[in-house]
């Protein structure tokens, strides 16, 4: 069982180029990524998006890419030479309007440090080491994530069991109740009569009795509520995504409780039935992280 709630973050260097890849996880019903790659580099968003799609099924996922080309040739520095012929240029008109001798004109340390003169561009990266880079960085990413998403998981597989076992002792405390209803139906039925002094056909006083078990049964319901507790742990223990199918269970298991609750013809098993919906409702709270 693995949770939707993980964090991982992977960084590698190699050959001068540096990368972090970040992975969040939170809970959500599909799969939702949000990729952000480095500016230039949109073309690495597909092979990020094929990758989590193949390691997580459901989450809002948030990935965060980070690259850094610190190698020598990463840079490209090229001159303006036209601007800086624009410039020397109006220095020699200056230094014509102030009288001023050709001495007095910069050199060439000058004209390198004023504006635009010199600008830096970034060089075309290697897009195949780079890609390579992005795939085992990404890799070690989603190891940590998933990591975390099975710890979280183990967690969560132990809290939703001691739901279920305790949902399981309710079912089998509502199940005597449930048999012993149409007895004491006939037997307070017997009671009321006699008190009113009235005489009844037993055949009347059966078909009764048949009518009101017929109508109080809840053992389809109990017995449907079993079914879907052993499936539930079936589900705990499966190596595939189950929270979707989890979810449905859950439903099925808080519609057999409302049943059993409005049919009860006792206090003590609508008691039961409402403490057995209120565990239903704990597990549905936490399979809301299951993947």
């Amino acid at each position: 069982m693995l949770s939707m709630t993980g964090y991982g973050m992977y960084a590698l260097e190699r050959d001068g180029r540096e990368m972090t890849v970040e992975i969040k996880t939170v809970n959500h019903r599909f799969l939702d990524l949000n990729i952000k790659t480095p500016r230039g580099f949109a073309c690495l968003e597909e092979p990020v998006r094929k990758a989590i799609s193949a390691a997580l099924r459901r989450g809002h996922t948030d990935v965060t890419v980070i690259y850094r080309n610190k190698r020598e040739d990463s840079v490209v520095v090229e001159a303006d030479a036209a601007l800086a012929l624009q410039y020397r240029a109006a220095l020699l008109q200056l230094l014509e309007t102030l009288q001023l001798p050709d001495q007095a004109l910069p050199d060439l340390t000058y004209f390198g440090s004023l504006p635009n003169v010199f600008r830096e561009t970034p060089a075309q990266d290697d897009l195949e080491a780079v890609t390579s880079l992005l795939r085992d960085t990404l890799e070690g990413a989603l190891q940590s994530v998933l990591s975390m998403r099975a710890h979280e998981g183990e967690a969560l597989r132990r809290d939703l069991s001691s739901h279920v076992d305790a949902l399981e002792r309710l079912v089998q405390q509502m199940e005597p109740l449930a048999n012993e209803a149409p007895a004491q139906y006939r037997e307070q039925l017997t009671a009321r009569i006699a008190q009113l002094n009235i005489e009844l056909d037993p055949d009347r006083l059966a078909q009764e009795v048949a009518l009101f078990a017929d109508k109080t049964a809840v053992d389809e319901e109990l017995s449907r509520l079993t079914s879907h507790i052993a499936q539930a742990r079936a589900l705990f223990n499966s190596n595939e995504p189950s929270g979707k199918k989890l979810d449905f269970l859950i439903q099925e298991m808080n519609r057999e409780c409302n049943t059993v609750a409005s049919k009860s013809a006792s206090l003590a098993l609508t008691d039961l039935a409402m403490s057995a919906k209120n565990e239903v409702e704990k597990l549905r709270e936490q399979i809301q992280n299951v993947e």
